[in-house]
């Protein structure tokens, strides 16, 4: 049986991350021996998409949401992937916050994201560098719009994450997951 037989047997016939139907293709996930388990049926929009991200629908891959808890590991690297390339734009980040991989499949996905070290550091209103997991000190009365509430000078903002815009970190305050501009903080 062929790789596409395979695929198409495992997925119903179907996309693997959206569930079109037509115009089915293989999509090796990389690093990749080009066995089955290895590959992931996806339609054409998936394809192009991924081939080339300057076309990426960001609302098209609101099907990752359920692609993501796959049993296949294939489809699961690359729901993380993408989800991690779109996690600026918000819902994909939590998606990811509750994502479970086992050790050898997000060593696998994490094996195909590009490095970020051509992008410049994330650093306080001092210069100072900041990383994932410090903890920062607002220096300035932030109004958090949506939800209602004015983050104070002062606070205290623990275990911080790094975004894809070094001028950005995200943090918790009053319960709250919000984006910080780096300038508004020192390090703790």
């Amino acid at each position: 049986m062929s790789i596409k037989q395979t695929l198409l047997t495992r997925s119903g016939n179907q996309c693997e991350l959206c569930g079109a139907t037509e115009h089915l293709n293989v999509l090796e996930v990389a690093p990749s021996n080009g066995s089955a388990e290895q590959t992931v049926l996806v339609c054409q929009t998936c394809q192009n998409q991924i081939e080339d991200p300057s076309t990426m629908d960001v609302n098209h891959w609101r099907c990752l949401n359920d692609s993501m808890w796959n049993l296949e590991p294939a489809v699961q690297v690359l729901s993380f992937r993408l989800l991690t390339a779109l996690r600026s734009e918000g819902w994909p980040q939590d998606l990811l916050d509750i994502m479970y991989l086992e050790d050898e499949t997000k060593a696998w996905a994490e094996a195909g994201l590009p490095d970020n070290e051509d992008m410049p550091p994330t650093k306080d209103s001092n210069g100072t560098l900041l990383q994932e997991g410090d903890s920062v000190t607002l220096i300035k009365d932030l109004v958090v719009k949506g939800a209602n509430f004015t983050a104070k000078r002062g606070t205290l903002v623990k275990n911080i994450h790094l975004t894809d815009n070094p001028l950005h970190i995200e943090g918790k305050v009053n319960g709250t997951q919000i984006v910080l501009v780096a300038a508004f903080l020192k390090k703790a």
